[in-house]
C-alpha cells in the first residue's frame, strides 16, 4: 500500500463520511483486500479506519450540535448510529460531554482534524533486511481464524493466547518431532482474508519436506491439523530482537513507515510468516518474511 492509497483512503472516508461505510468499504475503494489495508493503515496511523470514521463522524456532530438547531435524536441517526442512546454513549466517551452538555457554551469537546499523509524526512535510521526467493512450500500446522479487526488491536491478545493454549494443550511438540534435530524451527504463519471476507487464518506449524515424517503428517491431518501452502514468492526478511511480540510490532510499523516508502516495496496478497528458530541466534525473537513486490 502507497502513501498515495493511504491519503485516497483517507480522501474516500470523508468524502462519505455520512454514508453507512467500514474500513472493508474503504479497502474496495483502493483496490486493496480487507485484511491487508486493515494491517497497514492502523500501521501507518496509529488507528484502524473504523476508529478514523468514528471519531470524524463525533466531531462534525459535537460542532453542529454547538452552531445548528439540529436536535440530539437527529443527529443520533445523521451520523450513523441506531438510537439516541448509543449515540450519546459513544459521544461522551469520546468528548467528555454529552450530546446536550455540547450544545451549550462551555462544554468540553474534542477536535479530531482530518488526517493528511506527508513524508517527513528525519534522522537517518539503519533497518537491516534481505531479500529472500522461496517457491512452493508446505506446511502442516494448527490453524484457526481471527477476526481481521483484531489485527493490530493492542488490547486484542487472541493470537497469543492461540500460542499459549496450543503449547498447554501439547499441541505443538507433536509437530516438531515430525522434523529433524536441529530442523525444528516453529512458523507463525498468517494468511490475509479475501475480499469481503472478515476473518483471516493465522496458523502454527512446521515446514512439510524431505526432512518430514510424512507419515506422522498423515497422522496429525487425521486429528484435526492442517496442511498450508504457500504460491512462490519474494520476501523482505527482517531479524526482530526482543524478549516478546513488541519487537514484532515495532518491525511492522518500520516496514510500513520507512522500507516500503524508500523501498517502493509492497506487501502482497500472500501469506507472511514468523520463523522461531530451534535454535536462534542471541537476543532474536523471530524472523519476520513479508511477502513483496516492487508498487
Amino acid at each position: 500500500m502507497s502513501i498515495q492509497q493511504i491519503q485516497q483512503a483517507i480522501n474516500y472516508m470523508e468524502e462519505h463520511i455520512f454514508e453507512d461505510i467500514n474500513y472493508a468499504d474503504v479497502a474496495k475503494s483502493v483496490h486493496m483486500s480487507s485484511y491487508n489495508f486493515h494491517h497497514t493503515f492502523s500501521f501507518v496511523t496509529g488507528m484502524t479506519a473504523n476508529e478514523y470514521i468514528r471519531s470524524r463522524r463525533l466531531t462534525l456532530a459535537a460542532q453542529e450540535l454547538q452552531t445548528t438547531d439540529l436536535s440530539v435524536i437527529d443527529a443520533a441517526y445523521k451520523y450513523g448510529y441506531e438510537s439516541p442512546e448509543s449515540f450519546s454513549k459513544a459521544f461522551s466517551r469520546f468528548h467528555g460531554s454529552t450530546p446536550k452538555q455540547a450544545k451549550r457554551r462551555g462544554a468540553k469537546l474534542h477536535l479530531f482534524n482530518p488526517l493528511a499523509i506527508k513524508i517527513i524526512l528525519e534522522g537517518g535510521s539503519i533497518m537491516d533486511y534481505r531479500m529472500e526467493h522461496r517457491e512452493q512450500q508446505q506446511f502442516i500446522a494448527l490453524v484457526r481464524a481471527f477476526p481481521n479487526e483484531s489485527v493490530n488491536d493492542d488490547n486484542d491478545h487472541s493470537i497469543p493466547d492461540f500460542w499459549t493454549e496450543c503449547g498447554e494443550k501439547n499441541l505443538i511438540e507433536p509437530m516438531r518431532q515430525l522434523r529433524a534435530a536441529g530442523k525444528r524451527d516453529l512458523y507463525g504463519l498468517c494468511s490475509p482474508a479475501k475480499d469481503n471476507e472478515t476473518h483471516f487464518n493465522y496458523g502454527i506449524g512446521v515446514r512439510v519436506d524431505e526432512d518430514t515424517d510424512m507419515a506422522g503428517v498423515q497422522q496429525l491431518m487425521n486429528n484435526g491439523y492442517s496442511m498450508w501452502k504457500t504460491e512462490p514468492a519474494d520476501y523482505a526478511v527482517f531479524k526482530c530482537f526482543g524478549d516478546d511480540g513488541n519487537c514484532l510490532g515495532e518491525t511492522w510499523s518500520k516496514f510500513f513507515k520507512e522500507f516500503s516508502p524508500q523501498t517502493g516495496y509492497v506487501q502482497t496478497d500472500d501469506t507472511d510468516y514468523e520463523i522461531y528458530f530451534e535454535n536462534g541466534e542471541s537476543g532474536l525473537f523471530c524472523e519476520l518474511w513479508v511477502p513483496v513486490r516492487k508498487a
